[in-house]
């Protein structure tokens, strides 16, 4: 019976989704670029859409913006207000644990006349407000820190950090895809000018995301034609996926206090049991102010290749760190800089749970995950301790 513990990397749509989704798909497939019924009963769902993902945020509906995917607005964001601040200044920060999204990003803005500070982080990969503000210089035009990290789950100090920058005149840009769903987020509490989402994090359809842009914050589009969404993406939007993600988005609203206690039960089980019956075994990761459905573990003595082929052959589906870096043989970058050796975070495990989890898939885990690491252990050459 194949057991799914990955939902970071991706999530499953909700049947609820898809029903909203499917007549969008045939008998209802208008352009809401046409003047036609069918067009204006497109528009009328973009719009319906567009209010409810910023209700979600606590935003207003012409603050959203529909892209193909979080990896895409983060571009329009970082690239599309450098392009339009540049006058203004040449100065980005960014912190050292970033989605490989905004460390690529970053790296073109740098190869194109930007300067970029990365901030480090601690031991459990949260970032010091002081750290941010020595780094702030008379040419930085933006900060962008993620409100939790993708891999160990790490929450920062988002409400602090958009203060920090809004008293300082500087844009505060935040990927909150990893947290999204989990945690509540409130665009103005948090003072957050641009924010990244997706829709397959809230159990929306893959292939769409969202752009929050506060009124006033000016960037230049990236995608040049017809001045769909405000003229900051151009091309016909996709009303089938977004009109799945306003349902994604109704239903977290209704079920995330509920469903996030039930996460945070199997989280803090895990962690507990592991653990305990692992010997050295490590959380990485802040051990309290982390997301609720993640643990993130190393283990001495094995790499976490082996782990997942392992898994995989008992049909678990777990990973060792960002799905959209995983075809680099590299350590985590997230791993390094809160100061672990190469080797150390090649041992690592990532699990997140997520809304289709049984209390079957946690107790099949815990059966599991002390055999394999035992078993790698006897293995392995370089570790002769007892196992």
């Amino acid at each position: 019976m194949s057991v799914y513990l990955d939902y970071q990397s991706s999530k499953p749509v909700d049947p609820r989704v898809v029903e909203i989704m499917l007549p969008y798909l045939h008998d209802k497939s208008g352009n809401p670029s046409s003047l036609h019924r069918v067009g204006d009963t497109a528009t009328e769902v973009l719009e319906a859409s567009r209010a409810a993902v910023a209700r979600f945020i606590g935003a207003e509906r012409d603050e959203i913006i529909f892209t193909s995917g979080a990896t895409e607005s983060n571009n329009l964001a970082l690239v599309g207000h450098a392009l339009r601040n540049k006058d203004k200044g040449n100065h980005i920060i960014i912190s050292e644990i970033e989605h490989i999204s905004i460390l690529n990003i970053t790296k073109y803005l740098e190869k194109n006349g930007f300067t970029v500070s990365r901030v480090p982080v601690d031991q459990f990969g949260r970032i010091a407000i002081e750290k941010i503000s020595e780094r702030v210089t008379d040419k930085t035009i933006m900060v962008s820190i993620g409100y939790a990290n993708n891999e160990i789950g790490t929450i920062q100090q988002i409400e602090t950090i958009g203060r920090l920058c809004r008293d300082k005149g500087i844009t505060f840009h935040t990927d909150a895809v990893a947290a999204e769903g989990l945690i509540p987020i409130d665009v103005k509490r948090d003072n957050i000018d641009l924010m990244a989402l997706s829709s397959n994090d809230i159990y929306g359809p893959q292939g769409l995301g969202v752009l929050y842009v506060k009124k006033g914050i000016r960037i230049n589009p990236l995608i040049i034609g017809g001045g769909q969404e405000r003229g900051l993406r151009s091309g016909t939007e996709n009303i089938a996926a977004i009109a799945g993600m306003k349902r994604a988005a109704e239903i977290m609203g209704e079920e995330m206090a509920t469903e996030t206690k039930r996460l945070q039960r199997y989280r803090d089980r895990l962690i507990e049991k592991v653990l305990d019956l692992v010997p050295r075994s490590y959380l990485n990761g802040h051990p309290t102010l982390r997301l609720p459905n993640n643990a993130h573990f190393r283990f001495e003595g094995i790499e976490g290749e082996s782990l997942l082929l392992s898994f995989k052959e008992k049909d678990i589906a777990v990973s060792t760190g960002s799905a959209c870096s995983s075809k680099t043989l590299e350590p985590s970058h997230t791993l390094i800089a809160l100061g672990l050796l190469h080797e150390e975070a090649h041992g690592s495990l990532q699990i997140t749970f997520g809304r289709f989890n049984k209390d079957s898939d946690l107790e099949t885990l815990l059966q599991t995950l002390p055999q394999i690491v035992k078993r790698l252990r006897k293995l392995s050459p370089l570790y002769k301790w007892e196992v």
